[in-house]
């Protein structure tokens, strides 16, 4: 648009300039209404002032000594054009100084515009003064012109626009800056005015669909509603182009293919209000008629026609028909029937045969080609991770049929690993119907993957200060080689883990851990290895243990150590699908009291904790930080070997310290989780968690060691016995736990938890994905079988949000309000904030 402006105004301006040209011209005998030719004999330039070098000016020109032309003629109009197109110059006047027979002498005058030397805004706040800077993109040094002007109050304007304040105006003060020369100072002076707001949206024209049906349809525009917290009311011309179109959708989805907008104005309320007038053309409603195949061998039309799901008579719903014919959500269209068996140069082609009255007749034409066989398969923009790693998750090999369905897969366990940008993702397949290979290539973007951690919780009556780095993508072959320390050597995909807690001389725990996903590097059996030490006291240390402090009372050191070692050996299934993993674990911990009174039944001696543990889980979520579709299913069982059985000892006389020398158990966990998106980025998470602490011998009892833990973030989580935290929002840290006669927290033996959540995301970029959500949760724990209720849970409500960033995980901060009253410990109805980190609180 801004280059036909141009244009029109050398149209407007040339013949002025031509007739001052001409009226010189004519003192030195040009004469315009007989055209000659003449040879350039020199060329002069006239009007700069800071413009040194005029050599510039006549090469711009295109005119040069010694060349001939017509005067009149297109050589000077030419010259001019040029020069203008610079955009450094007001004025371009060229004219004949002299003649002398056949030579001619120019002289190319001009007037310079003014550079930019600085700009400052009024009337905005610093953070709008930096956004705007960056959107005019001006620099010192920019010719400032009429264009230059007008283009940026456009810019101003547009972005206060976009943001509500519908009646900003914007002014342009320019002057000059005395300290340079042809430089020039530009004051944007800006009146945002008062925000406007969709006060009112008025349908004309619509009798089969109803007016909040068709609001409802537009996402962005929407008028001002006490209560519409999450959906700003103001007005956006492109989001309003946008809903008009979604507007036309939802129509031809009800079958009315030929709706349109005729018309839609804008007028004023008041000052702080505008409203819509839309104006629609329904037209007639349609319906599907015959749908005949043609071209298709591979599969008959019926198998074709159960697959479209589209039946003689139903409502034409050109969206439904586009769906199913090319992209399912789900993978159950057409074109996925075909290239999930190779045929990557499939294309099918509605055509509408006949429409008759209100019925339209199609005929589906189907060009199978011939089963494509990959070819080559590559990995690009790995600078980090090593091809093998990568290489082993890709489901496409060559050799194979191309299948879509194995690239969608592959581009989500790659997005599973967490080492790549999964906005980033790409895939290039380079066919060559030649031969009916192709070659794929997968484009990746590393991420950062190494995580800190760094929290306090409270735990004890102290706080727990925790220091902790994960290593995700770590390799250990390479630790001995200098050259791979960039700091660390990674790219194998391994995971390395050290954590440390204390709060001083009362607790202390060090934990490391290592995984190898890939044990062999052959197939998927993951080998992990863990191991932790911790130890809690009174406070006394052992060098004051037996003595007296200042008030003559005896020092008594207290103390509890753990110390265990688990190793796991997991693989990926291939029935009932390859979702499905199972691991077992084998773990030892050695409990040791000494003069340690608490909630356990001794004080001192020796505990042993033996157990098989074996999972199976289930995992089919879409994206591992904000899954919108998928499951995640997890049965967990762990035993002891149960010792009273073949032992031959009477447990009913024995003390507790030899009932609980070595522990007999058995314990099961089941948690279920799935996710639902409901539209756009709107997701529902519904959640089930259950544990049950069993037991093999009476005598014996269930374990002291082992129990469940209910209620608040998690974060005080450390392995004091085995117990296991689970958080709980809107209730204190352990609140919910299950208590004896004399109202102390012995942990509970069976529990159940229920979550739903609302989630919606704020960004979605990788390196900072930020969602809120809202909540409701319920659960409980029993002391025994006996007592398990179900249905007899605390409830709470609330609101949280997470952000995850890539060096510190996935952290949240929720608000609960609890329902239900603890007795004794928690009242009702009193809100409480929650920090987590890495989903401790779910």
């Amino acid at each position: 648009m801004m280059k036909r402006i141009f244009y029109l105004l050398i149209i407007i301006l040339l013949p002025s300039m031509l007739y001052a040209q001409g009226t010189k011209d004519k003192v030195i005998g040009i004469d315009y209404r007989n055209p000659r030719n003449y040879e350039i004999a020199g060329i002069t330039v006239s009007g700069v002032q800071y413009l040194q070098n005029s050599d510039i000016i006549i090469m711009l020109s295109g005119l040069s000594i010694g060349q001939k032309i017509k005067i009149p003629g297109d050589a000077i109009s030419g010259a001019i054009e040029k020069i203008f197109k610079q955009g450094m110059f007001e004025e371009v006047e060229i004219s004949v100084t002299a003649v002398q027979g056949d030579f001619v002498y120019l002289d190319i005058f001009l007037q310079e515009r003014p550079l930019l030397s600085k700009f400052s805004f009024t009337g905005v706040n610093r953070n709008e003064a930096d956004n705007l800077k960056e959107k005019l993109g001006l620099v010192r040094g920019d010719v400032v012109s009429t264009n230059t002007i007008l283009n940026s109050k456009r810019i101003i304007r547009s972005h206060f626009v976009n943001k509500g304040f519908w009646n900003t105006k914007v002014e342009v003060v320019q002057r000059v800056d005395s300290t340079q020369g042809n430089q020039v100072i530009l004051d944007f002076q800006i009146d945002k005015g008062k925000k406007v707001k969709i006060g009112e949206i008025n349908i004309e024209g619509n009798s089969a669909v109803e007016d909040p049906k068709i609001l409802r349809s537009m996402k962005e525009t929407k008028k001002k509603k006490i209560y519409r917290l999450f959906k700003s009311s103001r007005y956006i011309g492109t989001e309003f182009e946008k809903d008009k179109q979604s507007v036309i959708s939802m129509y031809n989805e009800m079958g009315y293919r030929d709706a349109a907008i005729i018309s839609d104005s804008m007028y004023t309320i008041d000052e702080k209000s505008i409203g819509l007038n839309i104006k629609v053309d329904e037209g007639s409603k349609y319906y599907f008629g015959d749908i005949t195949w043609v071209g298709n061998t591979k599969y008959s039309d019926k198998e074709l026609g159960e697959i479209l799901g589209i039946q003689k008579g139903d409502v034409y719903n050109q969206r439904l028909l586009e769906s199913n014919l090319y992209m399912n959500m789900n993978g159950y269209d057409i074109t996925s029937l075909y290239m999930d068996d190779g045929y990557l140069f499939f294309s099918v082609i509605p055509v509408e045969l006949t429409v008759n009255n209100d019925t339209i007749d199609l005929e589906m034409q189907i060009y199978e080609g011939k089963q494509a066989t990959i070819n080559k398969v590559t990995v690009s923009g790995n600078t980090r991770t090593n091809d093998h790693v990568i290489m082993r998750e890709i489901r496409t090999k060559p050799g194979q049929l191309f299948r879509r369905s194995d690239i969608i897969r592959t581009q989500r366990e790659l997005a599973q690993m967490r080492y790549f940008n999964p906005e980033a993702l790409n895939v290039i397949p380079t066919p060559n119907p030649a031969d009916g290979t192709v070659d794929i290539e997968y484009v990746v973007e590393e991420t950062s993957t190494d995580q800190l951690e760094l929290s306090g919780g409270w735990g004890l009556g102290r706080l727990v200060g925790t220091l902790g780095v994960s290593f995700n993508n770590f390799s250990i072959r390479n630790i001995f080689k200098k050259g791979t320390w960039r700091p660390l050597p990674t790219g194998d995909g391994q995971k390395l883990s050290l954590r440390a807690q204390s709060n001083g001389l009362y607790y202390q725990s060090y934990n490391i851990a290592f995984t190898e996903p890939w044990l062999g590097g052959k197939k998927p059996n993951a080998f992990s290895v863990s191991a932790y030490h911790s130890v809690q006291t009174n406070g006394i240390t052992k060098k004051d243990d037996g003595t007296y402090n200042e008030y003559g009372t005896l020092l008594s050191r207290e103390e509890i150590k753990i110390t265990g070692v688990t190793v796991g050996l997991g693989r990926r299934l291939k029935w009932p699908d390859d979702f499905f993993m199972f691991y077992t674990t084998l773990s030892y911990q050695h409990y040791m009291l000494d003069d340690y009174y608490s909630a356990y039944s001794f004080t001192t001696g020796n505990s042993n904790n033996l157990n098989l543990g074996l999972t199976l889980t289930r995992n089919s979520i879409d994206a591992p930080i904000y899954p919108k579709t998928g499951s995640e299913i997890t049965l967990i069982a762990n035993f002891t070997p149960p010792y009273s059985l073949f032992n031959g000892k009477d447990y009913s006389v024995l003390g507790d310290d030899e009932k609980y020398k070595w522990l007999e158990y058995h314990k099961w966990k089941f948690n279920m989780a799935w996710y639902t998106k409901l539209t756009g980025d709107l997701v529902f998470m519904s959640r089930a968690k259950f544990g049950f602490l069993g037991l093999y011998n009476r005598d014996i009892g269930i374990s002291p060691f082992e129990r469940f833990y209910l209620g608040g973030d998690g974060l005080s989580g450390f392995a004091l016995d085995g117990r296991e935290i689970i958080g709980m929002r809107g209730y204190g840290n352990s609140v919910l736990t299950a208590r004896d006669a004399s109202n102390q927290t012995v942990g509970g033996t069976i529990y159940s938890k229920y979550t739903f959540e609302l989630r919606y995301p704020l960004s979605t970029n990788p390196m900072a994905t930020i969602y809120m959500l809202s909540f409701l949760e319920a659960g409980n724990t029993w002391g025994n079988f006996k007592e398990y209720e179900p249905f007899n849970v605390k409830r709470s409500a609330g609101l949280g949000v997470r952000i995850y960033l890539p060096m510190f995980g996935l952290l949240g901060l929720d608000y609960g309000i609890p329902f239900d009253a603890v007795p004794g410990i928690q009242e009702p109805f009193i809100g409480q904030f929650h920090f987590s980190i890495n989903s401790s609180i779910d």
